[in-house]
């Protein structure tokens, strides 16, 4: 079983998910945020193939540890899933995450055309990697 990372944005949402040992995260692609139906259809068809048993959505908060509107919108989102899905979802802090990939992603000299198509799931792997090492120690 595996655990699934989302980066949740208006226009995109990134996944990510993690090996069968849960060690290590990696990018798996983007999913149009709209219309809703068509990523929720998306959604569980990777659950199902991926044989996820946790769905980890990236709470976004302010750098004095406070919630924004941002994570008004994320509430919201996971509470809709919660509703659709019959896989647990909890939520971790994502602070910078997309900072970090994007830094990421220049430094491993990706155009930035293309950078702008993986920095979503970049961001996710780099959420599902600091929650999995979390749980190793």
């Amino acid at each position: 079983m595996r655990i699934l990372a989302l980066d949740h944005g208006t226009v995109r949402i990134g996944v990510a998910v993690s090996d069968e040992l849960k060690m290590i995260a990696q990018p798996l692609e983007f999913i149009p945020a709209e219309p809703f139906g068509q990523f929720l259809d998306r959604l569980k068809q990777i659950l199902r193939d991926k044989e996820v048993e946790l769905i980890l959505v990236g709470m976004p908060r302010n750098m004095d540890g406070s919630y924004g509107s941002a994570a008004l919108k994320v509430q919201a989102f996971v509470a809709v899933l919660r509703d659709a899905l019959a896989v647990p979802i909890k939520t971790w802090d994502e602070r910078l995450t997309s900072v970090q990939a994007n830094r990421f992603l220049r430094e491993g000299n990706v155009r930035r055309n293309k950078r702008r198509e993986k920095v979503d799931q970049t961001a996710a792997a780099i959420l599902l990697q600091s929650y999995l090492e979390g749980l190793a120690q």
